[in-house]
C-alpha cells in the first residue's frame, strides 16, 4: 500500500453511523442471517449501527427510505444485502444504480474479482453495485451469508472509513 494511502486511511474517521438494509420478500428479523452478520462485523469493527429494515424487492419501498437515508447528515453508510441477482424479481441493483449521484463501479468490479475465486464464473451472476447518494455511501452486497462475509471483510470494513472521508471532504480553494 502506497504512504498517501496509508495517511488517508489514518486520517479517516474510526467509527461511522451506519444503516442495514435487507432486501427479501421472505426474511424476518429473525430469520435474515445476512443482515444479522453485517450488523455484527461492523460493531465488532467499532460501527454503529443506527437503523437496519428489511424491505421487499420493490423500487417504491427501497426509494424513499434511501432517500430519507441520504437526508440524515449522522448517516455515514448504508450496507444494502440482496436482490443483486438476474431473476425477474431482483430490481435492487436498477433501483440504487438510478439514486446514486457517483457511482463507484470498482466496488462490485472487485467484489465479483474475489468472489471469482470462492465460487468461479457465477459471480458474473451478482450486480454488487455501490457509490454515493450525495455524501451517502451505498454499498450492495448479494444475499448470502458467505457474500457478505467476503464483501464486509475483504472490501467494505477495510475501505469504507476512506470512502466516507472522500465522499465528505470539502474542496479546498482553487489551485491549492
Amino acid at each position: 500500500m502506497s504512504q498517501a494511502v496509508s495517511d488517508h486511511r489514518a486520517a479517516a474517521p474510526h467509527s461511522l453511523n451506519l444503516a442495514v438494509m435487507t432486501v427479501s420478500d421472505s426474511r424476518t428479523m429473525e430469520t435474515d442471517t445476512s443482515g444479522a452478520l453485517i450488523v455484527a462485523l461492523a460493531e465488532g469493527a467499532g460501527h454503529r449501527v443506527l437503523d437496519r429494515v428489511i424491505v421487499p424487492d420493490e423500487p417504491e419501498r427501497m426509494t424513499p427510505w434511501l432517500r430519507a437515508c441520504a437526508a440524515r447528515r449522522e448517516l455515514h453508510a448504508v450496507l444494502v444485502t440482496g436482490g443483486t441477482g438476474i431473476s425477474p424479481r431482483d430490481q435492487t441493483h436498477e433501483t440504487i444504480t438510478a439514486l446514486l449521484t457517483k457511482p463507484l463501479p470498482g466496488y462490485g468490479e472487485l467484489f465479483r474479482m474475489l468472489s471469482y475465486a470462492q465460487i468461479g464464473p457465477a459471480c458474473l451472476l451478482s450486480r454488487a453495485v455501490g457509490g454515493l447518494i450525495g455524501e451517502l455511501v451505498v454499498l450492495v452486497m448479494p444475499g448470502s451469508r458467505a457474500a457478505v462475509e467476503l464483501a464486509m471483510n475483504q472490501i467494505i470494513l477495510p475501505e469504507l472509513p476512506h470512502i466516507v472521508r472522500e465522499a465528505r471532504k470539502r474542496p479546498g480553494p482553487k489551485g491549492a
